[in-house]
């Protein structure tokens, strides 16, 4: 078995300058032109394993980001005008999350052909992956259709989307007009391609207390997939818009990291575009910010845990050149012992009769950022309120940032007592260049409460735009229609909007040297905006996404 499939091997991202140090012949595989993952054998699963790796060495663990908007972003305005009609011909759209009902007549051609390019199914290890990669297998357009053709299409393509939240998202973005479903994607003219995520790895969902049922994905195989899809359209020549509809609150939240890092280049490049849902965590409860800026230099932060929640995690971010001690108090009033920051320390302690225990990593600087960073993860955590106390040690001001984890991870019962529901944005969302999405409500123009707010924690605008993501019309397996809420589905719609983009600058003969941030900064131009807001700000960005108000102003240059 491939080492990168196998649990008893730790998939632990290193720089590619360092693969000689490593490399032992099988234990290597590419990322992309700056990082790989190096195969290293699972030995005693002890927690303080991180510690003895870097905490940026471990891929984050990614959740998903969502659960007819077309006329409000000037959607049909754009396609009924003749000079315009744009439909996505030309254009890919890939998708990478939890694949694809690929029997679906939203991505079929009305002869009953796919437009699905192709899937690499990452799950699936029986089959051919594809051409350099170790993993998975690929099913082509043509082998799709093959099955399409016969009486049991999955003896031939096995892939299924057993969630769905993959079928949505490909579908709001480019799925085909059904008129009795009162449906269309945004572009339901271009191809598809499609990336189905593995799962993450059960070992590393031990090392950040996730439980292992929990359905999350591996920021490692994201980056992959971004190599994948990327490499197929510059194998064919063709402009790709790629949609990331999940994310993590396991980062800096300042657009560092090897995602953020992969997706920034890939926006500057001629023809690929990168959208990014902005996550859903704004009033879940799970970030809390202070600024304690006079004498004690200390601070206490209180949190609720629910009876749920046995495993989970905290992340601390603060600046240099803060060094900060921390103890934790359970609600049974035991506490730890004062942990003062080391290079790679890694301490443990026990509470009650319970079992419940909490590993503290206090890291004087984390390698990515070089910003001081304290991980907490906790095992069978007493229910009721803990409080964590915060110690400057050079008895300076200073500031800092703490999230619990994304998603469903998590249960609505553990949370902070005084939450902040800025710089709420999920990671890789926060990255430079591409297009990060908010969702608001298409029917009464307000925000949707849970959509991510900005700003970056170093104060990066973001998010960019805020795009439709309630209740829309989308594909749902089984060949069904449904609608999905949240701003992974809004992601999907701007990922549509940068396709027509791309279709009128590219195929067009328009603007043929257009990058991905070039799209985003005319998609930026084009926003409707209202008298009553200050933009940029951290809830809609720079406004509401409008294609045709970008046509427009294009026109009048």
């Amino acid at each position: 078995m491939e080492k990168v499939v196998d649990d008893n091997y730790y998939d632990i991202i290193i720089s590619n300058g360092m693969i000689p140090a490593y490399d032992t012949g099988d234990n290597i595989t590419n990322m992309n032109f700056r990082h790989s993952l190096v195969h290293v054998p699972v030995s005693s699963m002890n927690p303080c394993e991180l510690g003895i790796y870097p905490y940026n060495a471990f891929p984050s663990v990614l959740t998903l980001s969502s659960t007819i908007s077309l006329e409000k972003s000037g959607i049909g305005t754009v396609q009924r005008n003749p000079y315009l009609a744009l439909f996505g011909r030309g254009i890919i759209v890939a998708i990478l999350d939890t694949g694809i009902d690929y029997q679906h007549q939203a991505f079929r051609y009305n002869d009953g052909t796919t437009r699905i390019l192709s899937i690499w199914d990452q799950t699936r290890q029986e089959g051919v992956p594809p051409a350099g990669f170790t993993y998975g297998t690929e099913y082509t357009r043509d082998i799709i259709n093959t099955a399409l053709k016969s009486e049991n299409p999955l003896a031939i393509v096995p892939s299924v989307d057993t969630n769905g939240h993959g079928t949505a998202i490909a579908s709001v973005a480019a799925g085909k007009i059904n008129l009795d479903e009162a449906f269309s994607g945004v572009v339901p003219e271009a191809d598809l391609l499609i990336v189905k995520l593995k799962p993450a790895k059960n070992n590393l969902k031990r090392i950040f207390f996730v439980a292992e049922d929990a359905e999350c994905y591996q920021e490692s195989d994201l980056i992959i997939g971004l190599n994948y899809v990327t490499s197929y359209a510059q194998s064919l020549n063709r402009p790709i818009a790629i949609c990331v509809a999940m994310g993590t609150n396991q980062s800096s939240h300042d657009g560092r990291g090897a995602t953020s890092y992969f997706t920034n280049y890939l926006s500057q490049l001629p023809h690929t575009g990168v959208t990014i849902t902005t996550g859903n965590e704004a009033n879940k409860r799970r970030h809390y910010y202070n600024n304690t800026t006079v004498t004690p230099f200390y601070n206490e932060v209180e949190f609720t845990v629910g009876i749920e929640d046995r495993l989970f995690s905290l992340e601390l971010w603060t600046f240099a050149p803060a060094r900060l001690a921390i103890q934790i108090t359970a609600p049974n009033r035991e506490a730890t012992n004062e942990v003062l920051p080391t290079l790679g320390g890694c301490s443990q302690f026990s509470f009650g009769e319970n079992g419940s225990q909490v590993w503290i990593n206090n890291f004087l600087f984390e390698e990515e950022t070089g910003d001081p960073m304290i991980l907490m993860r906790f095992e069978n955590a007493i229910a009721g309120t803990w409080t964590i106390r915060i110690r400057n040690i050079d008895e300076e001001p200073f500031s800092f940032h703490i999230w619990m984890p994304s998603g469903d991870l998590i249960s609505e019962g553990t949370f902070f007592l005084r939450p902040n529901t800025d710089t709420t944005i999920t990671a890789p969302g926060t990255s430079m260049h591409p297009l990060a999405v908010t969702a608001y409500n298409q029917f009464n123009d307000s925000v949707l409460p849970e959509s991510g707010r900005g700003y970056t924690r170093t104060g990066f605008v973001k998010p960019d735009i805020a795009a439709p993501g309630y209740e829309l019309t989308c594909a749902v397996p089984g060949g069904r229609y449904g609608t999905i809420t949240g701003s992974g589905c809004a992601a999907a719609h701007a990922a549509g909007i940068v396709a027509m983009v791309f279709e009128w600058a590219v195929p067009r003969g328009n603007y043929t040297t257009i990058t991905g941030n070039d799209v985003n900064r005319l998609i930026v131009r084009g926003a409707v905006r209202t008298a009553t807001n200050i933009y940029p700000n951290n809830v809609w960005g720079y406004g509401q996404i409008e294609i045709n108000s970008l046509f427009e102003r294009l026109a009048n240059i």
